[in-house]
């Protein structure tokens, strides 16, 4: 009998770091796809990433809508709440062998907790790393009530173990992610026009003499400080002369404040070679990467996809505090000199070399080789 495995997606980035896995599972002889998508994922603001997952061929078993309006403290404890209510129903009708949840966000909590409480074994993707924000608590938490690691780097399964986890539950895969970031690596060119295909906000610009890419989230610590943060970024970028190409930030508390920084920027400066996207199919983002003179903002692709494409990013403030990072980042605080500094020194330097520190391109057929084989069992063996 095929194992049912029941994948919850709750983010546009929560997609691109599963992709590959959950075409490996639908391809296993051995497992049964069973796909949630959730929360932002399903909302025209935050990117529509159901557009991009019904695009390749999935088809959701369940929809689970849990976010409350506000982006704020308090409406992200409430959409936590929800959805660990309505994931317990959806767990309860689908009745999966294995729940997979994918790395920090708060629906992951949520569906930890979902699932733990219904007995059924929780696998848990890229747990044991480091950044800053909540999103450390909450990946910590999550292992602690996961069955199975399946993690992106050797320190990330030591610190697991570490955690007191029974070393044989810990696998090391590599990250997903970096599978779509191979596959873009073997024809890098950007084969698509990005304003033609994905419309959004601001001219057309020439991207053939450079450009940078901006992707900065709020920091859920430091929320109310999320307008001023994104000024200091706006304000660095323009004043580098080189187009910006800026994505939409997430769904965190904090999120407005982002938001309306860009608009009231957007209003007041009418900058000239900006473009303002919400979203794109993940290998589309990764091309805009390749070719792109940096990324700069706080977002983990700068960490782990670039790292593997050698793309320079600048790392805006403390988000990503302690991951693992190769040698493409710069990190900075929330200072446009020291931005604009960080970017003239990444032009001078050029391309970084290629670091495969988050995986070798084969982490979905291991993920899914893992779900098919590993014992999956309620009761932990705890080493402490």
């Amino acid at each position: 009998m095929r194992r049912k495995i029941c994948v919850v997606v709750t983010a546009r980035p929560s997609y691109s770091r599963i992709r590959t896995a959950l075409q490996a599972i639908e391809r296993h002889p051995d497992l049964e796809l069973q796909l949630v998508v959730a929360a932002s994922a399903l909302l025209d603001r935050y990117g529509n990433a159901i557009e991009a997952i019904e695009r390749d061929g999935f088809r959701p078993a369940a929809r689970v809508y849990m976010v409350l309006e506000g982006e704020n403290l308090v409406t992200s404890a409430k959409s936590t709440g929800l959805g660990l209510v309505e994931l317990a129903t959806v767990f309860d009708n689908l009745a999966p062998d294995a729940v997979v949840t994918v790395a920090d966000r708060y629906e992951t909590l949520a569906t930890a907790v979902a699932a733990s409480y219904m007995n059924i074994p929780v696998v848990h993707v890229q747990g044991g790393e480091v950044t800053g924000s909540i999103d450390e608590k909450v990946r910590h938490a999550v292992t602690k009530l996961a069955n199975l690691h399946l993690v992106a780097t050797e320190k990330a399964r030591e610190r697991v173990i570490r955690l007191g986890e029974d070393p044989a539950t810990v696998l090391l895969t590599g990250c997903p992610s970096i599978d779509i970031a191979a596959e873009v690596a073997a024809e890098p060119g950007l084969n698509f026009d990005p304003f033609g295909k994905y419309g959004g906000v601001g001219p057309r610009e020439d991207l053939s003499g450079g450009y940078l890419v901006v992707l900065q989230h709020p920091v859920t610590t430091e929320y109310d400080e999320a307008r001023t943060q994104v000024d200091e970024t706006l304000y660095a970028v323009k004043d580098t002369g080189l187009p910006v190409l800026w994505f939409w930030p997430n769904v965190d508390a904090g999120s407005d404040g982002t938001s309306k920084g860009i608009r009231v920027f957007r209003e007041r400066e009418n900058p000239a070679r900006f473009h303002f996207f919400r979203n794109m199919f993940p290998e589309d983002f990764l091309r805009l990467l390749c070719g792109a003179t940096a990324i700069v903002g706080n977002s983990s692709v700068a960490i782990r996809e670039c790292a593997f494409l050698g793309v320079p990013a600048v790392n805006v403030g403390s988000r990503q505090q302690g991951r693992e990072r190769g040698a493409n980042v710069i990190d900075v605080e929330h200072d446009r000199a020291a931005i604009a500094a960080a970017i003239d020194e990444h032009r001078r330097r050029g391309r970084a070399p290629v670091d495969h520190l988050y995986g070798d391109g084969r982490a979905g057929e291991r993920i899914a080789d893992c779900l098919a084989t590993a014992e999956l069992r309620i009761e932990k063996r705890l080493t402490y």
